[in-house]
């Protein structure tokens, strides 16, 4: 059994896949969880669980300021400070005493900014007919396999219309994704 950290997860979907497989995996984030496991979760900010030790982290810093889908705002986020605000947040999780570390974020500037990433994944790889490319950092971690791969390919994220709730939906790991890594990676 290993004790995981999941940052900047309010949804649990990759917290509860690897509770599925025995691990003592916690979710963080500064909102409630909506994976209905609060005991599981620190609505804190993600430096409160950092004082403890971690077999494997895996990150999801927010990609609203990184993003390369919302390039036409980066001159604003860059002016109000937003988008470094951002980089640091991403670049807290590469410098971790941590033996094993995954930071997933969209296609952005953190190719740049930092590296290229370890991988690029697809959902359809693991069993879901859409396209959104999501890009894995891996430290002490291998790349995903893929588990499932299917048709369909749409841009279901892509369309997906304005609402209150859009970034929130827009950011859930797919549950073929979470059970990838809870798989391969526990």
């Amino acid at each position: 059994m290993m004790r995981i950290l999941i940052a900047c997860e309010e949804s649990q979907t990759v917290t509860k896949a690897f509770r599925a497989k025995g691990h003592e995996a916690y979710s963080c984030d500064v909102q409630s969880c909506s994976g209905g496991h609060p005991e599981w979760h620190y609505k804190a900010d993600i430096t409160v669980p950092l004082w403890s030790k971690w077999d494997i982290i895996i990150a999801f810093p927010p990609c609203t300021h990184l993003a390369s889908s919302g390039a036409r705002w980066f001159k604003q986020k860059v002016a109000d400070g937003r988008q470094q605000e951002g980089i640091n947040l991403f670049m807290l999780f590469t410098g971790l005493n941590c033996p094993k570390i995954a930071i997933e974020n969209p296609v952005g500037i953190m190719s740049t900014r930092y590296r290229k990433p370890d991988q690029i994944i697809q959902p359809w790889q693991f069993g879901h007919g859409e396209t959104k490319a999501t890009c894995l950092w891996l430290k002490g971690l291998p790349r995903l396999l893929p588990t499932d791969i299917v048709e369909g390919r749409e841009q279901i994220i892509w369309k997906m219309a304005p609402s209150p709730e859009r970034s929130k939906l827009r950011s859930k790991t797919y549950q073929g994704i979470a059970n990838a890594m809870s798989e391969q990676w526990g």
